[in-house]
């Protein structure tokens, strides 16, 4: 057994009663203000973004190598070699399957366990802290969401191409987080915390649309063993059970049911993130959502992620004509660079005149407008949904789109923060805050 994280992520009652699940309870005391759209983070929350920071950071950099090895890979003489290894079976599913069905059900429980914890013990179990990146990051998906409509509906076989207007929601945590670390480091911490929050409550959007939209109709028997697998695991957790020798097999049958049934196996790795309880009980060291993000956070940025990335990356842009004005492609491109960056900041912006509230007094709007930009690196879940929505050389469109998007996205918004910390770093060294209306 690997040892304990060197952190917690909440505080225990000592009067909770240890048979009843404390996640169940209230957070504690809830301090919040009305007055600011970012507030200022606690020990527990400040450890827990820097110790994400940097383990995402690293796997941001791995999986940028990764993608540039898969499209080297498909667009050289050596991509039939690809295109055999990626539709290669292996057991019941092909390792582009696994995968994406496969080692992203990693990720995404991850995704459930970041999401439990920001709802039990982090910023979102505050309603006024909550609000504003829950509305950035429903008008980071609804505005994308929009504008690829738009592009692709006046075209040609809009209709068709109408199905991916999923593509261009997702915000990939990873490179978002490699790209703020290299460039963004005089920013304040709690734009950092936000990022973050943003992305996890996209994440949450992505697996429910591709739950409720890109999943085949469920087979009932199926989808009755998987939630049966589910209420043990829960009842598991419930009764304080820390036996891996039983939580593995059976994560692995809920994963399989899911699979059989006609979801997208992704969604069982959330619901199990979300059933894994977050608060330690009194004499617990660490709970069992930190014990295990400790130990599969590496696996997901270091093997599944780049794992993924490498099958679903390599596409032979060498031979698409035309790519940068396929409407398809446009609206990808469209929508994660325009779309996100004037969701996010119209959100936040609407917030703040609907609440008279203010930003903080070391935040600009320029910096909003920087982490919207930042959050159109779709990459890992555009990948994913764009192989869902399409198929063929549509599908391969799609994923160009993605790239084509995405690292438009990282090069613009690496310009604004550098601009951005320049700005913080010489109001620090004056000894004031950075003019809060750029």
């Amino acid at each position: 057994m690997s040892a304990p994280p060197p952190h917690t992520s909440g505080s225990a009652d000592p009067s909770a009663d240890p048979r009843v699940d404390p996640d169940a309870d209230s957070a504690g005391p809830q301090h919040h203000s009305d007055e600011r759209l970012f507030h200022q983070l606690d020990e527990d929350e400040a450890t827990f973004i820097g110790r994400v920071l940097r383990q995402e950071t690293v796997g941001g950099a791995l999986l940028l190598l990764v993608t540039i090895a898969a499209l080297l890979w498909a667009n050289s003489a050596w991509a039939d070699s690809y295109e055999r290894i990626r539709d290669a079976q292996l057991g019941p599913l092909t390792l582009e399957k696994w995968a994406a069905e496969g080692a992203l059900a990693v990720f995404f429980f991850l995704a459930g366990l970041e999401l439990k914890r920001e709802l039990v013990v982090g910023s979102l179990r505050r309603p006024a802290d909550a609000l504003v990146p829950v509305a950035a990051a429903m008008g980071g998906m609804l505005v994308p969401a929009s504008l690829y409509l738009v592009v692709v509906l006046g075209s040609q076989g809009g209709s068709e191409l109408g199905r991916g207007w999923a593509i261009p929601m997702a915000t990939d945590i990873a490179f978002a987080l490699a790209v703020l670390a290299v460039v963004g480091r005089g920013l304040p911490a709690s734009l950092r915390a936000f990022l973050l929050t943003l992305a996890i409550v996209d994440d949450l959007g992505a697996i429910l649309v591709i739950a409720l939209v890109y999943s085949a109709t469920p087979h009932l028997g199926a989808l009755l063993l998987a939630a049966l697998g589910l209420a043990l695991f829960a009842w598991l957790q419930h009764r304080r059970v820390h036996a891996a020798w039983l939580y593995v097999p059976l994560a692995i049958a809920v994963w399989w049911a899911t699979h059989e049934a006609g979801l997208h196996a992704t969604v069982a790795g959330v619901a199990l993130g979300l059933l894994t309880r977050v608060r330690p009980d009194p004499g617990e060291g660490h709970s069992p959502a930190e014990r295990l993000e400790h130990r599969v956070r590496p696996f997901s940025a270091g093997l599944a992620v780049p794992f993924f990335a490498l099958l679903a990356a390599g596409v032979d842009v060498g031979g698409r004509g035309g790519l940068l004005t396929d409407p398809l492609v446009m609206g990808i491109v469209v929508g994660l660079v325009a779309g996100k960056t004037f969701g996010i900041l119209g959100a936040a912006w609407l917030v703040a005149r609907l609440t008279r509230a203010e930003l903080a007094a070391d935040l600009g709007w320029g910096d909003v407008a920087a982490v919207g930009v930042l959050a159109g690196m779709g990459f890992t879940v555009s990948l994913l949904i764009a192989e869902l929505a399409f198929t063929g050389e549509q599908a391969e469109t799609a994923k160009a789109g993605v790239l084509v998007g995405s690292a438009l996205a990282a090069v613009l918004a690496a310009a604004l923060l550098l601009v951005r910390s320049r700005t913080h770093q010489r109001a620090r060294q004056g000894g004031r805050p950075p003019v809060t209306t750029t």
